[in-house]
């Protein structure tokens, strides 16, 4: 699959991309917007958990002309994310962009998910936020501006069909601290939006949508999710992308605290 064509919109920045990588063979959002930011000028910093997903992300990067790091780092570790980005800086000396795109979950309602399940989900999920804030808002507004762009899911906004509890309430989370962030950065021309995905034809979705609509059959169960899409179709990891590079780029300068919702009409179904 190739990616949306280029442009230099972008030129001269610099994002980290939290979650770069991909959980098997194909594109995920995360390792599809390192590239189209790529396309469109940044550098990139391709940050995973997994140190091949992050190689494999900054691989594709390269193979596309862009300059990337791959960095390893758990979004939800303080000490493994300060290292993570002053190793950005020592390459780069700046750091423009934060796509926070990391993001775990398990299904199970209230009586179902265990509370460690659920510390980490949140963990993982909404504590990194903090933390990559933290850490970026001085960069940032020593550079004179940044931006922000996290990426919930609309299992934050709405239930999905199925009890994916903890996941659905991080999401929400996910949405509040960028919507409170932007207003407390404002100023400092940081600006902070949201990304909502809806349903998303990912490695990681042929991983797990089997095991909900018919285990037997991969492509089947792909079809009956995407009969639940007014569009008739999951969307692809590139589509998400072009949305979070918009709201990364200059052609946004004006848009903070706000949410683009990138899921073919699902949200606004009836049933």
């Amino acid at each position: 699959m190739t990616a949306a064509g280029s442009d230099a919109r972008l030129a001269g920045k610099v994002a980290l991309v939290a979650g770069a990588g991909a959980s098997a063979t194909g594109w995920s959002i995360g390792k599809a917007s390192c590239v189209t930011l790529a396309q469109q000028g940044a550098a990139i910093v391709a940050l995973d958990a997994n140190l091949a997903a992050a190689q494999d992300a900054a691989h594709e990067v390269e193979q596309a002309g862009g300059s990337a790091l791959p960095v390893q780092a758990d979004v939800a570790d303080p000490e493994a994310m300060q290292a993570a980005v002053d190793t950005a800086l020592r390459r780069y000396g700046r750091i423009d962009i934060l796509q926070a795109n990391a993001g775990i979950g398990k299904v199970g309602g209230p009586e179902d998910i265990s509370l460690e399940d659920w510390d980490r989900i949140q963990q993982v999920n909404v504590t990194s936020l903090l933390i990559a804030t933290r850490l970026l808002v001085p960069v940032m507004r020593q550079q004179g501006g940044g931006a922000i762009v996290t990426v919930s899911s609309i299992a934050g906004i709405r239930y999905t069909g199925y009890p994916h509890l903890a996941y659905s309430v991080s999401k929400a989370a996910v949405i509040h601290f960028a919507r409170m962030a932007a207003q407390q950065y404002a100023a400092d021309g940081i600006r902070v939006n949201t990304v909502i995905p809806g349903l998303i034809d990912t490695p990681r979705v042929a991983q797990n949508v089997a095991r909900m609509f018919d285990p037997d059959d991969l492509q089947a169960a792909l079809a009956a999710r995407d009969r639940q899409v007014p569009m008739g179709r999951m969307g692809t990891p590139w589509e998400v992308a072009r949305a979070v590079a918009f709201l990364a780029s200059d052609d946004a300068s004006y848009i903070t605290g706000t949410e683009l919702v990138v899921d073919g009409g699902l949200t606004g179904k009836y049933a």
